[in-house]
């Protein structure tokens, strides 16, 4: 039986990820199960962002419990299908105010347990990294263009160490920079089937 591919799609804010997932999703709709952003599901129920150290830790303590539970969810829900996530658990480092291992004791796991839960990293780099507006339509996010580019960096801080990283440049054009992300989640997906299948024989 081939084992289900667990894919993170994460970025800085502004990196046209939900773009990308949005469009993967219409073109694979029967054979991928998008696991949403735990952050917007919490942000929009009515609980606040806050920089208060106290009150962001458990923030982000509740982020990477529900992002756990959401792709269990879907794993179970959708057995027979590419698990692809609306980020993933470690997202909540780059927003952590104190040091990386407090985070893990906070969170009851760590750097490579976590990353032993995810076949792929697919990183789409924040279009606030070099300067270019980021607004958006979604109401819970509400970053400058500053905060932006600094979380992207974090977050590739962490991410990039994954040993199947693969990274999305910001592009002058969105398009050309979609198609590419689009593009290595299918190049993602393939590898995974041609190792299961070198693996069967």
């Amino acid at each position: 039986m081939t084992r289900q591919l667990k894919v993170v799609v994460t970025g800085g804010p502004g990196g046209g990820k939900t773009t990308a997932l949005d469009l993967f999703r219409r073109e694979l709709s029967h054979q991928i199960a998008i696991v949403p952003e735990a952050a917007t599901l919490l942000f929009s129920s009515g609980v606040s962002r806050s920089n208060e150290p106290p009150v962001l830790k458990e923030i982000q303590k509740t982020i990477f419990a529900l992002q756990k539970n959401l792709e269990a969810i879907q794993q179970r829900a959708h057995p027979d299908r590419l698990l692809v996530c609306d980020r993933g658990s470690l997202d909540g480092l780059a927003y952590w105010p104190e040091e990386e291992s407090e985070f893990f004791q906070a969170v009851g796991s760590s750097l490579e347990q976590e990353f032993g839960q995810y076949d792929a990293v697919i990183f789409f780099e924040s279009a606030a990294t070099t300067g270019q507006d980021i607004s958006s339509n979604n109401p819970t996010r509400n970053e400058s263009t500053e905060q932006a580019a600094a979380l992207d960096n974090r977050l590739q801080a962490v991410w990039s160490k994954h040993p199947n990283y693969h990274f999305v440049p910001n592009s002058e054009s969105f398009l050309r920079k979609i198609l590419f992300g689009i593009m290595t989640i299918e190049n993602v997906i393939n590898q995974h089937h041609r190792r299961d299948s070198d693996q069967s024989r």
